[in-house]
């Protein structure tokens, strides 16, 4: 569990970032910081592993403080993955995944092998790990992002807009291959995005954030659609705007469900007649996911 309490950060140019944040992260849950720019969400992730020191207050993980020990250490225990991948140009695919198990004493041979084993837990061929970052597309060099921040099998993620770099198709693929991770690594996971689509997409907690990570409203995706707090988190999840509309629309093959703008989402299956006719009456449903 990560615990932040009553966390301000101000940097020497007197911007304040975050101002008296506290909240529960959930262990072996993803949580998701999102909100627009400059809002604090990646400063908040960078406090977990101390890349960016609180001003006041405290981080913990698992009751324990992050401000006590050796900075460089407890980064090495926590998996860190960013956008654009970080990879270093001048090392392989496979070097560049051992990394941290080089840094801290691993023998090479042994950090190969867990590294051709990540190799194949995010979906990458083997042929693969004796290139460079320059001859991998961007999806490959994110899933090379991934496997380095899995190497040291932390139980802590992190995750600062790492595919916000890619283009849609090949970010539709990362996010479903996160979840996939997820669902059979069983990690605590913090992800950062600016994407509310993203967000309910990845999310088990949702934390939509406002100027100087002020906490606007904290759920489930459900929880949030279902309920937004206010006309601001209304507006930031489209709901104000009829984007989180569904409609039932009766076809010669039977209903499909269509979004705001007329395009078809899917279909109903297995629900008795009745119960569409009934739906069918009803103006519109709330979308229950994105």
């Amino acid at each position: 569990m990560i615990e932040f309490r009553n966390v301000t950060k101000r940097f020497p140019d007197g911007t304040l970032a975050v101002d008296d944040f506290s909240l529960v992260l959930p262990s072996r849950k993803t949580t998701v910081f999102v909100g627009s720019s400059g809002c604090g969400k990646t400063t908040l992730l960078r406090m977990i592993n101390r890349m960016v020191e609180p001003t006041s207050g405290d981080v913990e993980i698992d009751g324990e403080s992050v401000l006590g020990g050796d900075p460089v250490a407890l980064r090495r225990r926590i998996g860190y993955v960013m956008q654009n991948s970080g990879l270093m140009p001048h090392f392989t695919v496979i070097d560049n995944v051992a990394t941290v198990l080089r840094l801290t004493g691993v023998k090479r041979a042994a950090a190969h092998q867990r590294a051709r084993e990540l190799l194949d837990t995010v979906g990458l061929d083997q042929a693969l790990a004796e290139r460079y970052p320059s001859q991998l597309s961007g999806g490959q060099q994110q899933r090379v992002g991934v496997a380095r921040g899995l190497a040291a099998d932390p139980n802590i993620l992190l995750m600062d807009e790492p595919f916000g770099a890619v283009d849609p198709i090949v970010r539709a693929d990362l996010q479903q291959e996160t979840l996939r991770l997820q669902r059979e690594l069983d990690k605590t996971v913090v992800f950062v995005t600016h994407d509310i689509d993203e967000a309910f997409l990845l999310g088990d907690q949702v934390v939509i954030l406002d100027k100087g990570a002020r906490i606007v409203q904290v759920g489930s995706p459900s929880e949030i659609i279902e309920n937004p707090v206010d006309d601001f988190v209304a507006a930031f999840i489209g709901a104000d705007r009829g984007k989180r509309a569904l409609h039932l629309k009766q076809t010669p093959r039977g209903t499909v469900v269509v979004d705001a703008d007329g395009r078809t989402q899917g279909s109903i299956i297995d629900v008795p007649d009745a119960v569409t006719d009934a739906l069918l009456s009803e103006e519109s449903v709330t979308k229950g996911a994105p």
